[in-house]
């Protein structure tokens, strides 16, 4: 059991990230859905290392320098999975007038005008909010909403359906929708991370607030393409990410 765990989580974060794991992976036809419920504990690590670049970086340099650096090493660490898909999402859903031509232009590795306006202004949403906490604090909540992303894209693959080209597909979709189960343990491994990162008002509304900015992707993916893609994955956790950051930076710093 312990044996096949660890497969699974080293299977989510090939997925996720560009940090090597063992060749020992033995992949099975549906592991992402096995895999999905690490995902919050990859996405923590990521925030991990980047909440260690702002911190570290900030002793030796001025803002808004470790908070861009910070973004940054997340980027590195993931090959801008997430932001690449917040690009073709935005691109396809808001650039075709069909669900095949918005297939199609996600699909295209070229980026358009509506994916360039998505990830520059997500990206800057996110370095606005950090750059409006000190570094300990930016720390905290990097970890946190970099867990809750993968939250939001897990709960995406349990409530709506895969509607992309499997043939085109980087990775097998899974074959069923994500089991509640595994949606309801991600879910307590990304609230139990945020809680120690935060304090409980300010992590619970800035989730909430996440939550509802991603489901606000994921509603515009069901009802131009029928479901969600790989690429909208990436976007709904990139959403949810800037909403978190933008309403914990609020929360901590206030107006003005």
């Amino acid at each position: 059991m312990i044996t096949r765990e660890l497969q699974n989580i080293l299977a989510g974060v090939q997925f996720l990230t560009r940090i090597p794991v063992p060749g020992v992976v033995h992949y099975e036809p549906d592991w992402l859905s096995s895999a999905a419920k690490y995902f919050p504990l990859i996405g923590a690590a990521v925030g991990a290392i980047a909440a260690a670049v702002v911190v570290t970086a900030s002793l030796v340099l001025p803002q808004p320098i470790p908070m861009v650096m910070a973004i940054v090493a997340a980027i590195a660490l993931t090959g801008a999975l997430h932001e690449d898909g917040l690009a073709d999402t935005a691109d396809g859903l808001f650039g075709g007038m069909t669900r095949e031509r918005r297939l199609e232009i996600m699909k295209d590795s070229r980026i358009g005008t509506f994916g360039v306006i998505a990830v520059i202004s997500v990206l800057a949403l996110k370095i606005s909010a950090l750059q409006a906490l000190d570094a300990v604090m930016a720390a905290y909540t990097l970890v946190a909403a970099h867990a809750g992303g993968r939250f939001a894209a897990v709960l995406a693959m349990g409530s709506l359906r895969y509607s992309g080209i499997e043939d085109a597909a980087k990775v097998t979709p899974p074959a069923h929708r994500i089991a509640a189960s595994q949606v309801a343990i991600a879910a307590v491994f990304a609230v139990t991370i945020g809680l120690i990162c935060l304090p409980i008002s300010t992590f619970v509304i800035s989730f909430v607030v996440g939550l509802a900015a991603s489901a606000c992707l994921g509603i515009a993916a069901k009802r131009r393409i029928g479901g969600y893609t790989g690429d909208v994955l990436g976007g709904i956790e990139q959403v949810f990410e800037a909403g978190f950051m933008v309403t914990a930076a609020a929360l901590i710093a206030g107006p003005g």
